[in-house]
């Protein structure tokens, strides 16, 4: 079988998982390289995973002619300059949403992508839960005919630190939490052509001294007219709640769970219990895996990417809009966001 030498930049909590499952749970590919400007961490998770080499400087992974592709799971605000670059040394590369947080910043970076022909992809890994996964195919197959309304709900147990909420570099809640919703708004029902929203600080009133909000909810209307609703929390405190509802004109599709372990204890003194999923990392463990192997299988076979450049900057342009919308209090017409 052929496999994929992949460089890895940014070997934080997620990139370290990336490593792991690329060096030792995907059989088309091989990690020949980490970068991360943490020298320590890149050579601990060098030698954990038995790779070759660890470097502090990306451009100098993006430069190694061992790497053949590139993986990129660093803080957003870089990921223009690896992009660039890695397209600009003709690597095939894959990057952790959001592309950017400004606009202009992914106008850049698709003008560097679309010059170069080179293979890009994005990483919005809910499109390969293989719930998520199954219900696009029933919805396509017409299992529950036209659709009609979207809702999406996300619940975090917890919320963030100040220093990663602040909207200077998460971008805020609507953006930074919403942007998996608004993909796969768009993945199921189309673009989207107006946004109105609300929210607040409300169970986390220090979040107000960065900027942030805690809850919110935004109301969608597609090109199709069609609807949508997503509503948001950080204070979801019985853990990570993630679901999706797809109403059509012939039936529902309903995608996602609550409990983590298959079991409910039930007795008179307590009623019926269960657990619930603790966090992100295990309610998508295997869509992660599994995005990385399309990745490497596309490279591979080169078959055309999934999601492009443009599915990174058309929901960030949602974002944009709800919190426009929400700090506006009015609705935003979401082709009306430039920048």
């Amino acid at each position: 079988m052929a496999r994929l030498n992949v460089g890895v930049i940014g070997v934080g909590r997620l990139g370290k998982v990336y490593v792991r499952d690329l060096a030792g749970r995907i059989p088309e590919t091989r990690v020949v390289a980490v970068a991360d400007p943490a020298a320590a961490l890149a050579k601990q998770v060098a030698a954990e995973f038995d790779v070759p080499k660890s470097y502090t400087d990306p451009l100098a992974l993006i430069d190694d002619p061992a790497v053949d592709a590139i993986v990129i799971v660093t803080p957003t605000h870089t990921h223009r300059e690896l992009v660039i670059a890695a397209v600009d040394r003709r690597k095939p590369t894959f990057c952790e949403k959001p592309p950017a947080l400004s606009l202009q910043e992914i106008a850049e970076m698709k003008r560097a992508i679309d010059t170069s022909g080179l293979f890009f992809q994005m990483g919005f890994m809910r499109r390969f839960d293989t719930g998520y996964a199954a219900a696009k195919k029933q919805i396509e197959a017409g299992r529950i005919g036209q659709p009609l309304v979207f809702k999406a709900t996300s619940r975090d147990p917890f919320r963030p630190s100040l220093e990663y909420a602040n909207p200077s570099s998460s971008g805020g809640m609507l953006i930074d939490m919403g942007i998996h919703d608004f993909d796969l708004a768009r993945w199921f029902m189309g673009d989207v052509r107006s946004v109105a929203a609300i929210g607040a600080t409300i169970a986390y009133p220090e979040l107000e001294t960065v900027g942030d909000i805690d809850n919110a909810i935004a109301s969608l209307t597609f090109t199709s007219g069609k609807l949508g609703v997503v509503d948001l929390t950080r204070s979801g405190i019985y853990g990570y709640d993630i679901s999706t509802e797809i109403l059509g004109l012939e039936g529902t599709i309903r995608i996602g769970y609550l409990r983590e372990t298959p079991i409910m204890i039930m007795t008179k003194a307590n009623g019926v219990s269960h657990d619930t999923v603790p966090y992100f990392m295990e309610r998508f463990r295997d869509a992660y895996t599994n995005q990385l192997q399309n990745f490497a299988q596309n490279v591979l076979q080169q078959r055309e990417t999934p999601i492009t450049i443009d599915d990174g900057m058309e929901a960030l342009r949602v974002g944009v809009a709800a919190t426009r919308a929400r700090e506006s209090g009015k609705t935003v017409m979401v082709a009306d966001v430039t920048k």
